[in-house]
């Protein structure tokens, strides 16, 4: 591995640009290279072990780019398989995990929401991470059903996403939440509606800064943080590259995002 090497990231769809943003918002002299597997989102729905496999096959496509981190940016896939992938490959990977911990300890209510999908709230990794931190605190789970989906189509903004959030938010806000943890990284896309339904106290956590800090603090210790600007981010996606285009672009970045069968 070497400094000018590239970061590589991936997730089960175009989500996990919530975390490229941040990754490369830190480390703005860095290639990045991210993967979007959107031919097999979500992950959220499949068994354990076809995570695992679509996380090895992701992990290795990055290898083969000549990688020399990775920065596993899906919750399903860092609680499913992130432990295997570790005793598997001799390169650093950052996970990601909801954001419990500072939720709970900062909760007034002693109540707050996870908003996740299936795969990562029925994992071990965060049942004991939940254990961990929310002895005290009540914690309403709700599985979103369907979101990562309609992101997935490029419908993060549509009348009919507002209604599933509105149905999937009311336990969470009868409940008396002042937190709500975002625990998939397609759902901060969804906060600007989010706000427009969740009482105006409630705070909203995603872990995309933590994850590009500790990103930053492995690299560091490594000695591999690169010294000078290298070639802009690349993006590679298995489904629709517009949509994943539509998400990232900004007209003053120099941004390649292309189909790529993997």
């Amino acid at each position: 591995m070497e400094k000018d090497s590239p970061i590589g990231i991936f997730d089960s769809g175009v989500g996990g640009t919530s975390i490229w943003k941040e990754v490369h918002h830190l480390l703005p002299l860095e290639h990045t290279i991210y993967l979007a597997d959107s031919a097999n989102a979500p992950y959220g729905e499949k068994p354990r072990e076809e995570i695992l496999r679509l996380s090895i096959k992701n992990t290795e496509k990055l290898l083969e780019m000549g990688v020399k981190i990775i920065v596993v940016a899906c919750n399903t896939a860092t609680t499913n398989a992130i432990k295997t992938l570790r005793s598997s490959y001799d390169i650093p990977l950052i996970g990601i995990e909801p954001a419990i911990k500072p939720a709970a300890l900062h909760t007034q209510t002693k109540c707050i929401g996870i908003l996740a999908t299936k795969g990562t709230l029925s994992s071990d990794l965060f049942a004991k991470t939940s254990d961990l931190y929310s002895k005290n605190t009540r914690v309403i789970e709700v599985v979103g059903t369907g979101l990562v989906q309609e992101i997935e189509k490029g419908q993060k903004d549509s009348p009919f996403l507002k209604a599933m959030l509105i149905e999937l938010l009311k336990p969470m806000i009868e409940a008396g939440i002042d937190y709500l943890v975002l625990g998939c990284s397609h759902y901060p896309y969804l906060i600007p509606t989010l706000k427009e339904i969740l009482p105006q106290h409630v705070q909203i956590l995603d872990s995309g800064m933590a994850v590009a800090r500790q990103t930053k603090l492995v690299l560091q210790s490594m000695d591999l943080l690169t010294e000078q600007q290298q070639k802009p981010p690349e993006f590679f996606s298995n489904g629709n590259p517009e949509i994943l285009r539509n998400l990232i672009s900004k007209p003053s970045e120099n941004f390649s995002v292309s189909y790529l069968d993997f």
